[in-house]
């Protein structure tokens, strides 16, 4: 081997061997059908800023779901209903992303860059949030 191969199989190793921070990764299970209570629960409540995965899991045997990423303003932010729609008004939130429209048993992902601050994913099918659906998020420098 030449000094010059030599050297790029020292560089490969050191790349290799160099630690990668991995974007975060979210797991999101969504469940619950029309009339009753329903959920949005995430594996951890807590992570640091930066590229974050969410992978979305709906668990319900019938019901169709649906996961929106919204950055709040501070932790305490209200969220307004329109209670004839039944529904959240998303253009009156700052709305990062979403998977749509997850038939029972599918699964969706959504890939983000968070900064530092409070997050709230819900379901905004009609009567999905007031059933319960949402969940918060802290993300950390």
């Amino acid at each position: 081997m030449s000094m010059f191969q030599s050297s790029i199989a020292a560089l490969a190793v050191i790349c290799l061997g160099s630690p990668v921070f991995a974007a975060s990764m979210v797991k999101v299970t969504e469940g619950g059908e029309g009339g009753g209570p329903m959920t949005l629960s995430l594996d951890q409540s807590a992570i640091k800023a930066g590229e974050t995965t969410f992978l979305v899991h709906n668990d319900a045997m019938s019901e169709e779901h649906e996961m929106v990423l919204v950055k709040l303003k501070s932790a305490d932010q209200k969220i307004a209903v329109d209670t004839a729609k039944g529904r959240v008004n998303e253009k009156k939130l700052n709305s990062i992303g979403e998977v749509s429209e997850l038939k029972p048993g599918a699964d969706g992902e959504l890939n983000a860059k968070l900064a530092p601050g409070s997050y709230v994913l819900l379901c905004n099918i009609k009567g999905h949030y007031q059933a319960g659906m949402h969940a918060m998020l802290t993300v950390t420098k």
